[in-house]
Formats: C-alpha cells, sequence, structure tokens
C-alpha cells in the first residue's frame, strides 16, 4: 500500500488529492494536511468584497467531502521535509503541527511514498510596511480578508451618500506582487457599485501598479483578438478603465502604508505618495515557510526550495539576462530534481524566471509582476500531478505520460465587471500559451486565434455559472472528475 500525503488544500492541493484517490481507489492512502478546516472558492471572494456574496456561499468543510472519498485530512501546517528520513526513521516524513481544537500545538511525524507540495501562497504581507487588513489596507485574498473588506468599503459608501468625497486605491501593494487581475476585478466591481447608487460624483478611484503597462497581470502582456481586430492587453485594458471611470499609476513599487496614505517608487526613482480613504492592496506571495532536513539532519532548505520559498522543480533555474529565457525553460513534470518521489503544485512550484520584463530603478527597487499561477493553472497542475503519481504506483515505472507545461497550456480568464441579473458584466480573456512562446509564434507570442478578449453580460454568466460549477466539483459530487478544471 503506497501513502500520498498532499500539502494544501486548496485549488491545487484538493484537486490533487480527489484525483489521486479517484485513481488509487482503496488500495491506497492519501492525506491531506493543511490548515484550513475549509475550502474556497477564491475567485469568488471579490464579490464578497463588495457585499453581493456571503463568505459562506464560497466556501465549504472539507471533512465531509474527504470522509465520503476516503482522504485522510489532518488540519495541520507543515513544517519540515524530511525527504530521506532521518536516524529513527527510514521513510521520508514531512513533520505536520496541528492546528485544530483537539490537538493544537501537538506534532507528527507523516511518512510518505509520495509528496506533493500544494500549500498555495503566503502572503507576505509584512514584506511591505503597514500593509495588510489588520493594518492599514484591506485585502480579497481569502474570503474573511473579503468580509472584513466589504464592512470597510460600506463606511465609505455611507460617507458618499452624505456627500462626502472618497478616495479608493486598488492594485499591488508590493513591487513585485502578482495577482493583478484579483485587483483589476475588484476595482472594476467597486466601480460598478458606485455607479449603481448613483455615487461617482462623490467617488475618485486609482489604480496603482508594478505593471510596465496596463494589462501586463505578469504574463508580459498580451495581443488578443477583440471584435475582429488585434489588439494589445494595453488598450483593452486601459479602454475598459476609462469606461469604468478609472485613473491609474502605473510603474510603481509600493514600499510603506499610512494610515490614509501609500507610499511609492517609480522607475525613475521618484519617491512618490497617493492618499486615500479605502485600499485594497495585493500583498507580494512567498512560499510556506518550510524547512528541509537530510538523513544527517543537515538543513537542505536552500537546495530544494528557491529563495522565495517555493519548491524547485523540474525548470531550467540558471541565471542569465531575461532576453535569453525561453518558453522550455518552464517545468512539465513538476517533480523535485533532487527527490523524485517529491512533486509541488500551484503557486508552490518556483517559477524559473519572470515573464514580464523586469525593470530596476536608480535605488535598486525592482519593479515587476511575478508570474501568476492561481486558479486553472492550479488546477491543471495538480490533475496531472495526481495522475503520474497513480501512474507510478500502478505500473511501478517512473515514466510521465502526464505534461502540463504553462508554455503549452492555455487559460480563461473571466473577470467580473459587475453584478447583476441584466446589468452585469465580466471581461473574458483567454491566452494559449500563458508563458509566451516567441519561437513557436513570432508574431504574437501566443496563438493569436485562441487568444482573445471581449466584454459583456454573458461574460458575467459564464462566471456566475463557474462559481457554483466549480464548488459542485469542489465537493466531489456525481460526476464531478468530468467537469474540467
Amino acid at each position: 500500500m503506497a501513502k500520498v500525503v498532499v500539502l494544501g488544500a486548496g485549488i491545487a492541493g484538493h484537486t490533487a488529492a480527489m484525483i489521486a484517490k479517484k485513481k488509487l481507489g482503496k488500495a491506497h492512502d492519501v492525506i491531506v494536511v493543511s490548515p484550513n478546516s475549509n475550502y474556497q472558492w477564491i475567485p469568488s471572494s471579490i464579490w464578497v468584497g463588495v457585499g453581493l456574496m456571503k463568505p459562506e456561499q464560497v466556501y465549504f468543510k472539507l471533512a465531509p467531502v474527504y470522509t465520503k472519498m476516503g482522504i485522510v485530512h489532518k488540519q495541520a501546517a507543515a513544517v519540515a521535509i524530511h525527504p530521506e528520513g532521518d536516524a529513527t526513521s527510514a521513510k521520508p516524513y514531512v513533520k505536520v503541527r496541528y492546528v485544530d481544537k483537539e490537538k493544537s500545538g501537538q506534532e507528527e511525524n507523516v511518512e510518505y511514498d509520495y509528496l506533493i507540495n500544494a500549500t498555495g501562497p503566503k502572503l507576505n504581507f509584512a514584506a511591505t510596511e503597514g500593509l495588510g487588513p489588520d493594518k492599514f489596507t484591506n485585502s480579497v485574498c481569502s474570503y474573511d480578508h473579503a468580509a472584513h473588506a466589504w464592512e470597510n468599503l460600506q463606511k465609505s459608501l455611507e460617507k458618499m451618500e452624505k456627500g462626502e468625497k472618497q478616495t479608493f486605491l486598488i492594485g499591488t501593494g508590493h513591487p513585485m506582487a502578482t495577482c493583478q487581475g484579483a485587483a483589476f476585478e475588484y476595482a472594476l466591481n467597486i466601480a460598478f457599485e458606485i455607479d449603481k447608487r448613483k455615487l461617482h460624483d462623490f467617488a475618485e478611484i486609482w489604480w496603482i501598479s508594478n505593471e510596465y503597462e496596463l494589462g501586463d497581470f505578469g504574463l508580459g502582456g498580451a495581443y488578443v483578438k477583440r471584435n475582429g481586430y488585434v489588439t494589445p492587453t494595453k488598450i483593452f485594458t486601459e479602454s475598459i478603465f476609462k469606461e469604468y471611470g478609472i485613473r491609474w499609476i502605473k510603474r510603481a513599487g509600493v514600499t510603506k502604508v499610512e494610515q490614509g496614505v501609500a507610499h511609492y517608487e517609480d522607475l525613475d526613482g521618484n519617491k512618490l505618495s497617493k492618499a486615500f480613504d479605502f485600499a485594497m492592496l495585493i500583498p507580494g506571495f512567498a512560499g510556506a515557510g518550510m524547512k528541509a532536513y537530510d538523513k544527517a539532519g543537515e538543513d537542505i532548505t536552500a537546495k530544494v526550495f528557491a529563495p522565495n520559498g517555493m519548491m524547485k522543480v523540474d525548470a531550467d533555474y540558471t541565471p542569465k539576462p531575461y532576453e535569453q529565457w525561453s518558453a522550455i525553460d518552464w517545468p512539465s513534470i513538476y517533480q523535485s530534481p533532487l527527490y523524485d518521489n517529491v512533486y509541488a503544485a500551484g503557486i508552490a512550484f518556483a517559477p524559473p524566471h519572470d515573464i514580464s520584463k523586469p525593470y530596476t530603478n536608480p535605488n535598486g527597487l525592482t519593479i515587476v509582476p511575478t508570474p501568476p499561477r492561481t486558479g486553472m493553472p492550479s488546477g491543471v497542475i495538480g490533475k496531472i500531478v495526481a495522475e503520474n503519481i497513480a501512474h507510478r504506483i500502478k505500473t511501478g515505472s517512473k515514466d510521465h505520460p502526464h505534461r502540463a507545461s504553462m508554455a503549452r497550456m492555455g487559460a480563461a480568464c473571466i473577470v467580473s465587471a459587475g453584478y447583476g441579473i441584466r446589468k452585469g458584466q465580466a471581461a473574458v480573456m483567454t491566452v494559449s500559451p500563458i508563458v509566451p512562446d516567441w519561437d513557436t509564434y513570432p508574431k504574437w507570442g501566443r496563438n493569436i486565434n485562441d487568444t482573445v478578449g471581449e466584454v459583456g453580460l454573458a461574460g458575467h454568466w459564464m462566471k456566475l455559472f463557474m462559481h457554483y460549477m466549480f464548488i459542485y466539483k469542489a465537493k466531489g459530487k456525481f460526476g464531478w472528475n468530468l467537469i474540467p478544471e
């Protein structure tokens, strides 16, 4: 009997655990280690952040789902990986620390035959002084953060209803933050809600981002087909912002936040600031902070993980100038180069390089969106990792028939731009591949026939449908495995 241990129960981890159990059945064990007792569909946290959904509409308890599927769930945080075992254990194991009420603080060594690191990101608010929901800004990175943001947003709406002007600052809160798409979506929803209440005369909405041009989204920008024309995402994004009355600050690295003011540097090295009444700024991401030790107890964290705490996989991490990177640098099976029974999925794997061109200002501050790996890519990667592990267990071979390089994988993103039965809107954008491949597609970097962008009510209905469909899938309901990632 083989034992597969999955660290994390987000989109990548939850998908991997369900697929692994589906493939392996009762003959083998699947164990999920996650500090969270809930699964949350993070893309819908945006709607919680504007009061259009309740938190309980975007999450559910994991325990009943895992019990039904025969998956063991340990509500604990992974502390350290021992991929060679140690003097007391011949098998590799993960040291975990329980956070549930019954065992809180207790530690356990959980042995494994195969390990999937799908911990997702650490929301690194501390990397920017004053950033975060416990300080001076809001977040929509989780349902509880989003609920808190809605509480604060209501206060601003109430002030506008009394004739008081409010300034909203939405975007990235670190010079190397990712997830511009989530912030973009939140900015549009705030604008939509303000307009719906006819309060636009009392609102000033600003976008602040580390993108060199709007519409970069950590993908280096893209060219999309729209209404029969090929349009850069820069124009696509600027036109949407203009339609919604949102002004912008780009090429900005936020370095500090105080009450009502965000301080930032631009690429010229100027140190500037922007006042606000309400701010939602996405933090930088880091790895979960796990350590790694060899059989002798020596710290090998720097060998297993990249400096940002994310796990190294089958990618080319050779330092080289931005102009020299290639699509083939990206991983396709997400296997550790040191330990062939260890994998990383979703945000937990370390990208080999930036997709967007990094810029450093005269003060030495690097300002660049880091590569996004959330949503659809996380689910796809979680699935292929689980399928390959199941294949190895069942056949005894070491080959990997399933592959999913982000330089070959397409992705669809639906950005809500207002919630409503008849007036809701969404911007739908597809890119293929996610990582541009200039050798295969020398003109656009991507397959222009599969890279499109449209805005309209149909997109809103698609996003709403996907909300319910993916929660249905995540609950392991009848036919769940037939729904694509």
